[in-house]
């Protein structure tokens, strides 16, 4: 059984998902996120990321506008391999702030807005403190 005392909140839990994945965009894919939201609910942990383009894949990405789009297409590719060579990466760090092993890991990216997601779910629903106050 985990001690209410050491379990995180909900909110701590989400904070430091933002972390871990903010430092592995940076380390891991030469970028952080301008900005980055996680929300846990039930076994699913969603994070959003948006200013995550590099000056060079924006760059790519202007450069095939308005033709055939494969800028566009090219980075999306980049980033999926990239996040699927990473993956046992994230899983250890979300496994290590949930204490909850994740079972799947789905990724995209908006080459239109610079927005990522990414989409865990685990393998039960982390413990977590409960709300009320003692």
């Amino acid at each position: 059984m985990i001690d209410a005392r050491s379990a995180k909140s909900q909110g701590e839990i989400e904070a430091a998902v933002c972390d871990v994945i903010s430092r592995f965009q940076q380390e891991y894919m030469g970028r952080g996120p301008r900005d980055i939201h996680t929300h846990l609910i039930e076994n699913k942990l969603f994070v959003h990321l948006q200013g995550v383009l590099t000056a060079a894949e924006q760059r790519l990405i202007e450069s095939h506008a308005g033709g055939n789009g494969r800028g566009a297409e090219l980075l999306k590719q980049l980033r999926s391999h990239l996040v699927l060579t990473g993956r046992p990466l994230l899983e250890k760090l979300v496994h290590d702030v949930t204490g909850t092993r994740p079972v799947s890991v789905h990724h995209d990216i908006s080459t239109a807005t610079g927005e990522e997601v990414i989409v865990f779910t685990l393998s039960g629903v982390p413990s977590v403190r409960d709300r009320r106050r003692r």
